[in-house]
């Protein structure tokens, strides 16, 4: 099997605000304290015609360190799944705790990236980008500030950029930045929503490799949505595979001595045609549906 620098993020503890390799775990078996639980979570949204089902009953669990990707068809859930964890829906049923406590709305310890990085200001530079949340929310004083976000510019290897603005950095700097930004707030996880959907193949890779390297200069905590198989391998060091509508949990999968250089290998292969068993062929048992009545 293809190895890869980044592979060990299940035995690796610490949250994204410690920065700098981590040590490998002491044994194979150890087990890590979970950092985010999923239990037994249904949510549901209204549409003008229906009550909607998007996941049903769905349990998982996040350690410090993983790269953690929610993997599904579109209309599984993930996405939605993804917003409760940030705590901007609640649950029908289940319960999402974050380092043992209850998700009951939206908290500096849950930092979200979008989609194509559109939450920079192109008026304000690198610097000016990443000092904003920290000094709208009040937590630090301009001091504490200015220092925080000096580091983790340098951290994210844009120091020489501080002064740029954005429409200067190149596709894989703006992510830098948006992560920049969510670092310097101190989150314990990262929540990234299918941030590459909308780029073509060439400028995708890239941006997967960006992400991969930073990930291995910073070791944080990534939570990534994704409907792409080859992606969630790529990105992920486990893959929580997701039904088809409503969202229900197939497998949990490691990814974890797999990367974009292990793409075209017998693995890399195998686990793709293995969740895509998962994800289109007929399951074996019954599992129960939920009701979407008519309003």
């Amino acid at each position: 099997m293809t190895s890869s620098a980044i592979a060990q993020p299940r035995h690796i503890a610490g949250p994204l605000r410690s920065g700098g390799r981590a040590s490998p775990a002491p044994g194979a078996d150890t087990v890590m304290p979970k950092l985010l639980e999923v239990e037994g979570l249904t949510l549901q949204y209204k549409t003008p015609q229906h009550l909607v089902t998007a996941t049903y009953r769905v349990d998982c669990a996040v350690h410090d360190q993983d790269r953690y990707v929610i993997l599904g068809p579109s209309g599984c859930g993930k996405s939605t799944m993804l917003k409760a964890i940030g705590g901007f829906m609640k649950p029908e049923e289940g319960h999402i705790r974050l380092r043992g406590r209850e998700i009951v709305g939206p908290g500096p310890d849950r930092m979200m990236v979008f989609q194509e990085f559109e939450q920079l200001m192109p008026w304000k530079t690198v610097m000016e980008n990443v000092l904003f949340p920290m000094r709208i929310s009040g937590r630090f004083k301009r001091k504490d500030a200015m220092e925080r976000a000096l580091s983790v510019i340098d951290k994210v290897k844009l120091t020489k950029f501080r002064d740029a603005y954005p429409h200067t950095l190149s596709g894989g700097m703006k992510m830098r930045v948006a992560i920049a930004r969510a670092m310097a707030m101190e989150p314990d996880i990262l929540l990234m929503d299918e941030p590459f959907a909308a780029l073509d193949a060439l400028t995708r890779r890239k941006m997967q490799d960006e992400l991969l390297q930073l990930w291995e200069q910073v070791r944080f905590t990534l939570m990534f949505v994704t409907h792409s198989i080859e992606e969630a391998i790529i990105v992920g060091s486990r893959i929580l595979v997701l039904s088809p509508h409503p969202g229900r949990v197939r497998a949990e999968l490691d990814a974890s001595e797999l990367d974009f250089r292990s793409v075209g290998t017998p693995e890399f292969g195998a686990l793709s045609q293995k969740i895509h068993g998962l994800l289109f062929e007929h399951e074996l048992g019954h599992v129960p549906q939920p009701e979407e009545p008519e309003l």
